[in-house]
């Protein structure tokens, strides 16, 4: 599909000089442009791959000379990346699923499809499940008794939503996302080695029955508005109350949420973060990836953490964490700076004990 460059200036909300009327049917890099591609140049040092492709229009930054890069028009736009984003939307057709319920998919008939939903084939929808308004669902998912997809959400393929998982609107799961599994909670029936462990802090004494007891899971999952979920990532259903994930959370490929957890509104859970049970994470935290978090603790609103981090302890709002263990991103700093420098000091220290323990000469 083509757009004119004037329509896609106005959703991105962009300045446009030139030829407002030319017809772009994609985005690509400079180099690589065909005549209808609108070449992505947010930074001078992608305009030297302009002369090599055939783009007649491209996003500039403030005060390129587009007409001096034989361009026929140009937008300009103040922050590259969310315009990025906005054009990315234009562009993306999103999966191809055919409006209303597949031949092939199975449906209980007490689950409700709202209007204009559009479910894929293999699909299992099981009994009193509710699937919102406009919802597509792509073939091969699993959706279990009594599950809830709010409005305009997009189920991938191989998505399996558990029992009583409630989603909400506009929501999407990418391919393989689980959730609603149970959590993993095991118990003795005397104190484990891992209770000794955590009361003593390394010293632990024999165990004669270790004989694992699983702790079924009653609760569920709850899914906030606008949340998105990176393919064969996982959250497990609560104990007894739900895991909650807030609004507009995204999370990354190949995340672990654990039961009982709380995630607050906004936050970011990069690729293989890993979150334990019962832990509780406030509004806008971003975990890089790799970072771990140990269960039963709180992280407050906007904390950072840094790529690999392992955080064993609360961490107070608005801090800047990295390490193992995690600790102000400044500290760890300066202490790997220390660190770096310590073959040095061994070395210096080693000559002042040689110097000390020779024999006065001066006699």
């Amino acid at each position: 599909m083509a757009f004119s460059l004037d329509s896609i200036a106005q959703a991105l909300g962009a300045r446009l000089e030139g030829d407002a009327a030319l017809q772009i049917t994609g985005a690509s890099e400079p180099a690589l442009c065909g005549a209808q591609d609108l070449a992505l140049a947010m930074d001078p040092k992608y305009a030297e791959g302009l002369p090599k492709g055939k783009a007649q229009a491209a996003i500039l930054w403030d005060g390129a000379d587009w007409q001096g890069l034989n361009l026929k028009a140009a937008l300009f736009v103040g922050r590259p990346r969310l315009a990025m984003a906005h054009l990315s939307k234009i562009f993306d057709p999103g999966p191809q699923i055919a409006p209303g319920i597949h031949p092939s998919a199975v449906v209980d008939p007490s689950a409700r499809i709202g209007p204009g939903a559009a479910i894929g084939p293999l699909t299992v929808i099981g009994v009193n499940a509710r699937i919102g308004a406009n919802a597509r669902i792509v073939g091969q998912a699993t959706i279990a008794e009594e599950a809830v997809i709010g409005d305009d959400a997009l189920i991938c393929s191989g998505v399996r939503i558990g029992a009583r998982v409630r989603i909400g609107d506009r929501v999407i799961l990418q391919p393989g996302v689980a959730l609603g599994g149970d959590g993993f909670a095991f118990v003795t029936p005397e104190k484990s080695s891992v209770e000794q462990v955590r009361e003593t802090l390394g010293d632990r004494v024999e165990v004669s029955n270790a004989a694992w007891t699983r702790l079924h899971s009653l609760g569920t999952v709850e899914i906030g508005d606008d949340v998105e979920i990176g393919a064969n990532s996982t959250v497990d259903r609560g104990t007894i109350r739900a895991t909650k994930i807030g609004r507009g959370t995204k999370i990354d490929n190949l995340v672990q949420v654990g039961h009982n957890v709380e995630i607050g509104e906004d936050c970011m859970l990069c690729g293989l973060v890993g979150v334990a049970g019962s832990t509780r994470i406030g509004n806008r935290v971003v975990l890089a990836g790799q970072v771990g978090v140990n269960d039963n603790i709180f992280i407050g609103d906007d904390v950072v953490a840094g790529g690999a981090s392992k955080i064993f302890t609360n961490v107070p709002a608005g801090r800047v964490i990295l390490g193992y263990p995690a600790i102000k991103m400044t500290t760890h700093n300066e202490i790997y700076k220390a660190l770096r420098r310590l073959p040095r000091i061994l070395r210096d220290v080693s000559a002042l004990k040689k110097a000390v323990s020779l024999p006065d000469q001066s006699n």
